[in-house]
């Protein structure tokens, strides 16, 4: 019988196979009693199931090393993140003393333990922080098998078709594993647009659907599904009829992603002359090699955080040095744009981490630098002196206030200065922006204008801070809508005013690698689009379909309405004939 779920999807394209079920019921463990002989036994037991994960997770990571792929940094990041947890006293010691002094078996200790630290997280105000309670969850699955002997492996079972893995929640582990198989797709009860399973999807470009609740109880292993990664939907044993209209669709994506190709080495130039400059975003110096295939005509935004996380230690000047320049030569003189630390809020380093009641509007980003005047200093001597290898720009993030402005330029003479006093190569000339992701920055953006040299509009947080949605939130997250008339207008004030005063300024948020807002962004008069360089090739092509002087009238008038049912219905009438889906 055909029927359909619905769910949140995380990772686009359409994608036809069996369902493998993976079962994870291995936390419901019995629990006994031991004679005081064995206790001590029991503790060793526990012990070694430790060391044998502790092992698996080297595999992995070792495994990952020579992984030259996108998902690289972020499988890594989790490998990390799950070896921590493994490793906390807080886990096996207490397992430990909890067998020791109740004399039950290991598996029902760490059960326990398991449900005391996810109780402790589920008190935390943050809600990316609550949601990695799933992380300790999923470490804990690992010591149970481990302790019954059998070893963290999924595997599928058949070779000869594509399998769609359906689970009630996948940990890293699982996703790295897939890799190597022939997995078409991901579909979970649990999950959101932040989870393990949807940031992995997305790097490996395989469809995923996420918060479906129920699929793992309502689906056999073999039903046939459909996963349509672009409209949330997943059908369960299809008809000849459906199968045979998403087969056509999935081959059509094919020849639309074919055919994008062929605009590598277009320069984008809109029907009427307007020349755009499109830029990639970065997370990692091995993500170059993916904004060389696209040839964007620079990095928008180098996001540094990578040298700061998952380690217990701050990165010297040297070996952000050598990072830096390494993207900086690799690009051959296209420009860098390389943003300053930003950290807090969902991003904490090992050790500092800050119990907030509302961390998004805490110490993060220049805040955390100014706040910590010698770690903002060192990565800007490293930046300045790998600005010496290529052309290479700083920009400061969440810039809001004048004291803070002349404070984070101070420090940037501060560290030209100590290069100086040292004989260290740098470039004196590097230019100096600004992020705009406070409607206050957006509001006052004289401000900015007074003292640098481009801006950029991060409108993920400009979203996130207009609308006062915590994006990170499942709670509210269905709120969070870039069409929202205030952010529009927002958006389209700094452009225009930038603009008037001859400053450059781009959309580096998620907005600009949305196709279905590319019209809409360059009729507000935006020339400039910083994205994932997956994503470059599209918004090129909607930028070589666009002629300006003709959407710029209908974008004014869109943005004269309050009413976001109108706004939808404007912006597909400017988007038809694009082919793009609502």
């Amino acid at each position: 019988m055909t029927f359909t779920l619905h769910g949140l999807a995380v990772s686009g394209g359409i994608a036809i196979g069996h369902a493998y079920l993976v079962s994870h019921a291995t936390l419901e463990v019995a629990h006994y009693s031991l004679p005081p002989r064995k206790v001590d036994d029991e503790v060793v037991r526990l012990g070694r199931a430790f060391d044998a994960v502790r092992a698996e997770l080297a595999e992995l990571r070792s495994g990952l090393m020579n992984d030259g792929t996108e998902a690289r940094g972020e499988l890594l990041a989790f490998v990390d993140l799950h070896s921590m947890i493994l490793d906390d006293p807080l886990l096996l010691d207490e397992a430990g003393e909890y067998i020791r002094s109740r004399r039950c078996n290991a598996e029902w200790a760490i059960k326990r333990q398991m449900d005391r630290l996810v109780e402790q997280f589920e008190q935390i105000d943050d809600a990316y922080l609550r949601s990695r309670s799933a992380d300790v969850v999923q470490v804990v699955e690992r010591v149970i098998k481990a302790l019954a002997g059998k070893r963290n492996r999924v595997s599928t079972r058949r070779r000869d078709t594509d399998s769609i893995v359906v689970a009630h929640d996948l940990s890293p582990a699982d996703t790295i594993q897939f890799k190597a198989q022939r997995i078409a797709a991901f579909v979970t009860d649990l999950g959101g647009a932040t989870s393990h399973t949807a940031i992995v999807a997305r790097s490996l470009a395989i469809p995923a659907l996420v918060g479906m609740h129920q699929a793992r109880r309502l689906i056999q292993d073999d039903d046939m599904l459909i996963v349509d990664g672009v409209r949330g939907v997943l059908i369960i044993n299809p008809d000849e009829r459906i199968l045979d209209e998403y087969r056509l669709r999935a081959r059509e994506i094919e020849i639309e992603r074919s055919k994008l190709k062929r605009l590598t080495g277009a320069v984008a130039t809109t029907l009427d002359g307007e020349a755009v400059q499109l830029f990639a975003n970065i997370e990692l110096p091995q993500d170059v090699e993916q904004v060389r295939e696209v040839e964007a005509d620079g990095i928008g935004l180098f996001r540094t955080e990578f040298m700061f996380l998952n380690r217990d230690d701050l990165p010297d000047e040297d070996e952000q040095f050598e990072a830096y320049r390494s993207v900086v030569q690799a690009m051959k003189g296209k420009p860098v744009t390389m943003r300053t630390l930003d950290i807090g809020a969902d991003k904490a380093l090992r050790g500092a981490e800050r119990s907030e009641a509302n961390p998004a509007l805490g110490l993060r980003a220049i805040r955390y630098c100014l706040a910590e005047p010698r770690m903002f200093v060192t990565q800007l001597r490293a930046i300045l002196r790998a600005a010496h290898y290529g052309k290479v720009r700083i920009m400061l993030p969440m810039v809001a206030f004048q004291h803070e402005i002349e404070s984070a330029l101070a420090i940037i003479a501060l560290a030209k200065q100590q290069l100086r006093e040292a004989n260290r190569k740098f470039d004196d000339r590097v230019e100096v922006g600004a992020m705009v992701e406070i409607p206050a920055a957006a509001m006052a953006l004289g401000t900015l204008m007074n003292h640098f040299s481009f801006l950029s509009i991060g409108t993920n947080d400009l979203i996130q801070y207009t609308l006062a949605i915590d994006r990170a939130d499942e709670a509210v997250a269905h709120l969070y809508d870039p069409l929202h008339p205030a952010v529009l207008r927002l958006v389209q004030q700094v452009i225009a005013q930038a603009k008037r005063a001859g400053m450059p300024v781009a959309v580096c948020g998620e907005m600009a690698g949305e196709p279905q807002f590319a019209r809409l962004l360059l009729g507000m008069g935006l020339r400039q689009f910083s994205m994932h360089p997956s994503q470059l090739l599209e918004v090129k092509r909607e930028v070589l379909r666009c002629d300006c002087g003709d959407i710029a009238p209908r974008v004014i008038k869109l943005l004269r309405s309050d009413d976001p049912i109108r706004i939808r219905e404007q912006l597909e009438r400017i988007n038809v004939g694009s082919g793009i889906v609502q």
